[in-house]
Formats: structure tokens, C-alpha cells, sequence
């Protein structure tokens, strides 16, 4: 049975969607069928940064360090340099430009800029090591890259046959990025008028093939990604006037996690233009930092992977710092332990944990479990986010199973990716022919819609919101010369969800030691994948029938009883 919560929402959201309304719906084909669609949107991201710029020009945007910018400030540095990439770099529409840096001011800059020019911001994991790196940049066979120079120094010697242009983080766009417009261009060159066609983004995903995918998405799936998140909040900020508790702030968050990541860079970073959103970012993830940012600049939404508002609920020094403005505490990325939602709420009595479910192909749209439905139901993902998603369980074959039946979640939506770059085998087999996206999670639907995961298809590891290829640290091992072969798997962490372990058996006498092999490992894969807990094996693997080895079996050998933290 629906609960009050779940009624109130729905009767809001009808109200938004209705033919003259803020989400007016209309319809565009795609996959033979008539798809939802916000109306009246920008037509691209650039148009979209430049109206919302343009809405809240002198209202401040980003808190980077002690620089502090207003939209109006952060679109003026982005034209700029948008200038200097069409005249001065030759970009032109549809070029991927490759993205390799930490968070900060200037990424975001960089980011618009590229949009802005035309090219395609291909956003490169900037936890990868240099190998890993360059396989991206192969992959999108990127013009050039921006990078800062740590990921600069990474790629060096790597054969990734793209140029590299250095940017810094610290200070503001004209200095860090002045490189941009070294070869000329400005803020006055013309830059090409784009459309809800053309190519937008490339974000990578590990997949079961072990490398990463580049999941690219048109202009039009990921504004209206950005859209049913909006759409999602004022929904909610109609509900909390409804109350009598309206917020009379502005809205602001904290950056906590990768802008290169969907979670960073549709919910956090895009909608942020549209709702007129602050920015405050830190270098790296550090919980003293950020309750420290909370309580200075009065942020009033907080995301990142589960762990992360665990130990600020947790943490000791949690009463030292005022974080009332604090209101929202979203997790993704990640299921969330039923403890942490329990914690987090007696952390927070004025607030509420908050968990999302989405996907790199799916722009980030999919499920929101929010406030008193999450502490009734905390296991659950929450129901399909209105107005666009339209979730599915599906068996093998592509068939709907019965409401509570377990099978393949699938999403259907105007904001999911196109494919992935130059793979049209892996494209084929995640999208059905009727529009759907395969996720590869196992879940099912209760009796209120409430979407529950149960299991994974796909071979990975969700390390604290970031997805390792099992097969791909597989692959890591083996390339080691004195390995004869390997199983990783996950174990449970109570912090971080999962991390990668394995089980691995040497040549005879070959004299590999544990040391010697994670020192290996961490020269070919980035140190998040590295497995934490690692066991010898002293004779050939169990294998299954089909002369696989038998993955289950070695789990339950070595790692009965086991966790990573």
C-alpha cells in the first residue's frame, strides 16, 4: 500500500507535468515507441549553461579554497576558454576532448568549456594509473587531453597518441587555465551552435569484458538526465512547503566525490545551474574536512558513497562542528547498510538519509528512495524516479516477471546513453531492441513498486561507489609471468560496501611472495583495485565442467568467514 509520503509525491509531480506546467511532458520516438520527455528544455548543455549563467549570474556558484565565484564569473572564464579551444586548439563538433584531473574550479570550467567549443567532454577516471589512462584515451581516440599534472606526469612514456595540455588547479580560471587561450581565441570567437543530437559526453564504465567501457550520451539524454533530477527537487521543495519547511538559504552542496563519475557530474554538478546551487569543494575525501565545510558554509545537501555520511554520523568529533543546515544526507553508488541509515538518522534527527540508484548508462536517472519511506524500507532502492524512468524486471528472454519475481533490472528512458564508443557488440547486448538497458543487477519489485537488488550479474565489485572488473584484476595477475592462475571476488567491508580479493597459485618454485606481487600490481592497476586480501594457493584451482574455474567453490575455500575491514 502506497504510503502518505509516496501519495503526497505523486500528486505534486501530476501537478508539475500537466500541459502548461514547469515538466510539461511531450513524447520523441526512439526504439520504435513513444518516449516521455520534459518539453521546452535547452536544447544542449551549452544553451543550458548559458540561460542558468545567465539566471543567477551574481550568485555564487563555486567555493574552491579561498576562490570564490559567482555563475556569472565561472560562464565569463568558460567562454573564454571555450574561445581558445575552437581558434587556438581547432576543436570542433563532435572531437573528444579528454578530461584528466582532480575536482576543482578549473575542472568544471574546463568541462563547460568543451561542451561550449562543440567537442565531447570525455571524462577520464582520475584514479587510473598511466596504462589505464591511455587505454581511455585510445579508446575515444581523444584530440588532446586536458590534464593537471599529476595525471600528466602518469601518462608520460605511455603511447597514448594524444596531446597533452597541462592546466592548474589553484587559483582562478584566467591563470590556471590561461594555456587555453595561449594560441589565441577569446570570449569573442564564435563557437558552433549545437543541438539535442549531437555527441555530449563519454563516461567510463567497467564492464564484465574487464576494460572499460566509453558510455557516450547525446546532448538530449543528458539534459533531460539533469531535468528529471530537477524535477525531482522542486517536488520535493513543493513537499516541504506543503510543511511550513521551506528552506530559506540558498541550496548548496559539498563536493565529496569524483566529478568524473555520473553521481558527480549529473545530480551534484549539472542540476546545480538550473537550482542555482553553491559549490564548496575539497581536494580529497577527509571527514573533519568536510564537516568542517558543513558547518562554514552552511551546506544544506551532502552525497557520496555510503561510507562517507557513515563516518561523519559516526565520527567523534561530529558535535564540534554546527552541520543543522544540513538537512539531506544521499548516498550512491552503493547499497547502503540498514545500520548506516539507522546511524545517520539519529546523527541527524532534523534530517534525513537519502539513496539513489542509477547508472553510468543511465545518465544517473533511475530510483530515489527518500526520507520517511527510506527508514520504513531501507533496504529498498526506492521506486522508478519520476517523470522519466520507466523500470522493468526482465527475465532472460526479455520478458516482464510478476511483480515480486527476481530478474535483470532494466531501464527505459529518454535520458539513457546511445552506446558504448566504437562497441557495437557490448551496445547490442546492454540495449534490447524495445529501448531497454540491461543493468546486470538481479532485483525485484514489491507490492509498492520499491525496487530491492538482490545480486549482480556482471563480475564486479562496488568498492565504495567505484565498480571494479573482477576480470580485470584477474587480467592483472596473470600478467605477472610467474602466475599460473587466479580467481578475485569480492569480500564484505562494513565501510566501503566491498573490496577486491583473490587467490592466486604461482609456478612451482617459482618463489613469488605476496609482497612481490602486490608490488607488481600496484605498477599496472590503479591502487582502489589492488586486492586487500590475497591468499596463496598451494595446488591448481577447483574448475568447473565446462574446465572454467569453479569461482564459487574457491570463495568458499579461502575466503569463508573472511571481510575486508
Amino acid at each position: 500500500m502506497a504510503t502518505e509520503l509516496d501519495n503526497a509525491l505523486n500528486e505534486i509531480m501530476d501537478t508539475l507535468t500537466v500541459p502548461g506546467a514547469m515538466f510539461e511532458l511531450e513524447t520523441v520516438e526512439r526504439f520504435g515507441r513513444e518516449l516521455p520527455s520534459i518539453k521546452g528544455v535547452p536544447p544542449s548543455l551549452a544553451h543550458y549553461f548559458a540561460h542558468f549563467c545567465n539566471e543567477h549570474k551574481d550568485t555564487t556558484f563555486l567555493v574552491d579554497g579561498d576562490l570564490r565565484l559567482t555563475f556569472g564569473e565561472v560562464y565569463a572564464a568558460a567562454r573564454q576558454a571555450a574561445g581558445g579551444l575552437v581558434e587556438g586548439y581547432g576543436v570542433e563538433r563532435g572531437d573528444r576532448i579528454g578530461i584528466a584531473a582532480r575536482n576543482s574550479a578549473n575542472w568544471i570550467v574546463s568541462y563547460m568549456a568543451v561542451i561550449m567549443a562543440g567537442g565531447c567532454a570525455t571524462l577520464l577516471n582520475g584514479w587510473w594509473t598511466g596504462e589505464e589512462l591511455s587505454d581511455g584515451i585510445k579508446l575515444a581516440k581523444c584530440k588532446f587531453v586536458l590534464a593537471d599534472a599529476g595525471r600528466a606526469a602518469r601518462l608520460e612514456g605511455t603511447g597514448h597518441g594524444s596531446d597533452i595540455v597541462v592546466f592548474e588547479h589553484d587559483g582562478p580560471p584566467s591563470n590556471g587555465l590561461a594555456i587555453l587561450n595561449a594560441k589565441g581565441g577569446d570570449a569573442s570567437t564564435a563557437l558552433p551552435e549545437l543541438g539535442p543530437d549531437d555527441v555530449a559526453t563519454i563516461l567510463y564504465t567497467s564492464g564484465s569484458t574487464g576494460q572499460s567501457k566509453g558510455a557516450w550520451s547525446d546532448h538530449r539524454g543528458v539534459v533531460q538526465g539533469v531535468f528529471n533530477y530537477v524535477a525531482q527537487t522542486v517536488m520535493s521543495l513543493h513537499l516541504l512547503a506543503s510543511r511550513g519547511e521551506a528552506p530559506t538559504v540558498q541550496p548548496s552542496a559539498l563536493v565529496a566525490v569524483p566529478l568524473f563519475h555520473v553521481t558527480g557530474s549529473i545530480p551534484l554538478f549539472l542540476q546545480s545551474f538550473a537550482i542555482g546551487r553553491k559549490l564548496v569543494m575539497i581536494p580529497k575525501w577527509d571527514a573533519v574536512a568536510a564537516m568542517k565545510a558543513i558547518a562554514d558554509e552552511k551546506i544544506t545537501y551532502f552525497v557520496g558513497v555510503p561510507l562517507m555520511s557513515y563516518e561523519i554520523a559516526t565520527h567523534p568529533d561530529r558535535d564540534k562542528y554546527d552541520m543543522s543546515s544540513c538537512m539531506s544526507f544521499a548516498a550512491g553508488g552503493a547499497p547502503r547498510p540498514v545500520e548506516h541509515v539507522t546511524r545517520i538518522k539519529e546523527a541527524f534527527p532534523d534530517g534525513f538519509p537519502l539513496l539513489g540508484y542509477g547508472l553510468t548508462e543511465t545518465n544517473a536517472v533511475g530510483c530515489g528512495n527518500f526520507n520517511e519511506n527510506y527508514i520504513a524500507k531501507p533496504e529498498s532502492t526506492g521506486r522508478a524516479s519520476v517523470p522519466l524512468v520507466d523500470l522493468a524486471i526482465l527475465d532472460d528472454d526479455g520478458n516482464a516477471l510478476a511483480q515480486g519475481k527476481v530478474g535483470e533490472v532494466s531501464i527505459r528512458s529518454i535520458a539513457n546513453f546511445r552506446g558504448y564508443w566504437e562497441n557495437p557488440e557490448a551496445t547490442a547486448s546492454a540495449i534490447m531492441e524495445d529501448g531497454y538497458f540491461r543493468t546486470g543487477d538481479l532485483g525485484y519489485l514489491d507490492e509498492d513498486d520499491y525496487l530491492y537488488i538482490v545480486d549482480r550479474k556482471k563480475d564486479i565489485i562496488i568498492r565504495g561507489g567505484e565498480n571494479i572488473s573482477c576480470i580485470e584484476v584477474e587480467q592483472g595477475i596473470y600478467a605477472h609471468e610467474d602466475i599460473v592462475e587466479c580467481s578475485c571476488f569480492g569480500l564484505p567491508d562494513e565501510r566501503l560496501g566491498e573490496v577486491p580479493a583473490a587467490v592466486w597459485y604461482a609456478k612451482p618454485g617459482s618463489g613469488l611472495t605476496e609482497e612481490k606481487l602486490l608490488e607488481f600490481l600496484s605498477e599496472h592497476l590503479a591502487k582502489f583495485k589492488i586486492p586487500q586480501t590475497m591468499w596463496e594457493a598451494k595446488e591448481p584451482l577447483p574448475r568447473l565442467g565446462t574446465e572454467k574455474i569453479d569461482k564459487r567453490t574457491v570463495r568458499d575455500q579461502f575466503a569463508a568467514g573472511s571481510s575486508g575491514g
